[in-house]
């Protein structure tokens, strides 16, 4: 499989010379605070339903959500220097999505948020086989992707690696029948409110949440879903 680590040496370098500006450039703009907030309103929703001993960021980057994590995995060490800054008291390590640098059964919770959609099929499914070793039994893995029918729908096409894998729901239901229970999913960004002016964004953020909770939310820009290891 010399392409998987030839592609995971060109996002590693990526996001290498990235990482000083990485905050700045990807999230201190309206369409990353937008994103952001809703990826938060998911994941806060399910760690107040469970309570979780060990969590796992897995791709955490500068650590933009690991003030809800014990532990960090990143595939970037200049990355990970500026999550430690950050998060002094969580354990952060190098790793990858194929490759959790910790013992099968660990963590009761496991979420990476951003990441697929910088990956191909064959990868996702050795996350999703390697997030089920490192769950417990009934563990839970939340992760985002962008929407395969969004994208059709818009006649999106990729230059590269960089946010180029998509899924449909039909699709992640076929690749996780057997080892996890499908629990719920989202969409996330119909509209692009961020550009909107200001003055309108909440009133069409209303409407954006709706239907990304309604049948039309694998029509929105991303999808995230909530799986449990069985």
């Amino acid at each position: 499989m010399p392409y998987i680590y030839e592609m995971i040496d060109a996002i590693k370098k990526y996001y290498d010379n990235l990482a000083p500006t990485y905050d700045s450039n990807r999230f201190e703009n309206s369409y990353g605070k937008y994103i952001d907030q809703q990826e938060r309103i998911f994941l806060k929703a399910i760690l107040e339903k469970n309570s979780f001993k060990n969590t796992l960021d897995l791709g955490c980057g500068t650590g933009r959500f690991l003030e809800f994590a014990d532990h960090g995995v990143d595939i970037s060490p200049k990355m990970i220097e500026i999550a430690q800054s950050k998060f002094p008291e969580v354990v952060i390590k190098e790793g990858s999505v194929s490759n959790i640098p910790y013992p099968e059964n660990y963590f009761d919770l496991i979420y990476s948020l951003h990441v697929i959609m910088h990956l191909d099929i064959k990868i996702t499914e050795e996350f999703l086989a390697e997030s089920h070793k490192k769950l417990n039994l009934n563990g839970k893995l939340i992760f985002d992707f962008p929407s395969k029918k969004r994208r059709k729908l818009i006649n999106y096409k990729s230059t590269n690696w960089h946010a180029a894998n998509d899924f449909s729901i039909a699709e992640i239901q076929k690749m996780t029948e057997n080892n996890w229970k499908f629990k719920t999913y989202k969409g996330i960004l119909f509209f692009p409110i961020h550009r909107f002016p200001t003055w309108i964004r909440p009133f069409f953020g209303k409407i954006d949440n709706f239907l990304c909770n309604s049948f039309l939310k694998e029509y929105a820009s991303y999808i995230i879903v909530e799986l449990e290891k069985k």
